[in-house]
């Protein structure tokens, strides 16, 4: 190989170096997801002024070392997350207005390390583990299984509650689907109400009644007073696993059965098949994506089910096979909101 080929072929790997760095750079970067989680956690997006924070007062206000909270907020105002008006000066932007804790999305839960949002994405750590041995990463990581360490951590639980809570659209699902024709809802695993409160507050003819762990339900107790509710809802300390309280029309499980494996959610289902009887009905509330939704956002919601708990996402014939274990069947599937889709079952011998 003459010189001049040997520097063709040098420019051209470098060439190949730089497109496999741009292609993959993207798909690499957790400094700024890291970096983003830290600002929330710090409480950056509130503490800033909105003409701009000095560093030192910034610092001293965030509880951190001011040379390296300034590293931090310039690699994310070149991120386009806060501003630096003048040197040493920060500011909020648009997007990091996104992120203040009275912002309606409630987007920071997702992202603070010190509540489940930001505890959720650091199991992924155990990533590899899971895929190792198919197993959950969160007991590797935070030594415990998952329903485990929340119950034992009861801020974590909390803040899982108010996680899950949080930009749900159940107003939207309150109008959603005919309520008004029923005179009993039961939410299993409720958390601590906020779908119940919609539910009853929108339907005044509506009674609930709320199961989830004895924690929870005194959280729900205590948020269904204070919405005026509660002399319309029980409140019900309980394991979904065990017999539920019968004499509702539907049992609701929003959002529960992609949790648990195959095994575990078709004792769940048996479970609310059971308390419904031969004229009750159990709605299965989950994304849209069971019904042929994102199949990107199915493929990282299956796959961050199992680094969680062992869960997984399913399909709707996935769901016809869980009800059938569970002497359901399904009946309907609908699409109710942007957000929500029903997979309606009721018991296999009716209407067969």
């Amino acid at each position: 190989m003459t010189s001049n080929d040997e520097a063709t072929a040098t420019t051209g790997a470098a060439l190949d170096g730089l497109a496999a760095w741009r292609a993959l750079t993207p798909l690499m970067d957790l400094v700024t997801p890291m970096a983003l989680r830290v600002a929330v956690t710090l409480r950056l997006p509130d503490l800033v002024d909105e003409d701009g924070s000095d560093i030192e007062d910034l610092a001293a206000r965030a509880g951190a070392d001011p040379d390296a909270l300034g590293r931090l907020l310039r690699h994310l105002v070149c991120r386009d997350v806060f501003a630096e008006p003048r040197p040493g000066t920060f500011a909020a932007n648009g997007t990091a207005v996104l992120l203040r804790r009275d912002h309606p999305s409630a987007m920071w839960r997702w992202l603070d390390l010190d509540g489940f949002g930001g505890r959720m994405d650091l199991a992924f750590t155990g990533l590899a583990d899971t895929v190792r041995t198919g197993r959950p990463a969160w007991a590797a990581v935070f030594g415990a299984p998952f329903w485990r360490y929340l119950d034992a951590n009861p801020e974590l639980s909390a803040s899982f509650d108010a996680t899950m809570a949080a930009g749900t659209g159940f107003g939207e699902l309150a109008e959603g689907y005919d309520w008004p024709a029923l005179t009993r809802v039961a939410d299993v695993g409720g958390g601590t109400g906020v779908l119940l409160a919609e539910l009853l507050s929108r339907h005044e003819g509506l009674r609930g009644v709320l199961i989830d762990l004895p924690d929870t339900a005194s959280r729900a107790q205590r948020y269904l007073a204070g919405r005026g509710l509660a002399d319309r809802c029980e409140t019900v300390g309980r394991s979904f696993f065990d017999e539920l309280p019968g004499g509702a029309d539907v049992y609701v499980l929003n959002r529960v059965l992609h949790d648990w494996a195959d095994a575990e959610a078709a004792a769940i289902l048996r479970r609310c098949a059971d308390a419904a009887g031969r004229r009750g009905r159990v709605l299965i509330l989950e994304s849209p994506i069971v019904s042929g939704g994102d199949p990107a956002m199915f493929a990282e919601m299956n796959l961050r089910m199992l680094v969680l708990a062992g869960g997984r996402e399913r399909t709707v014939d996935d769901y016809r096979a869980l009800a059938a274990a569970a002497g359901l069947r399904v009946a309907a599937v609908r699409d109710l909101t942007a957000r929500h889709t029903v997979v309606e079952c009721v018991p296999a011998a009716v209407g067969t």
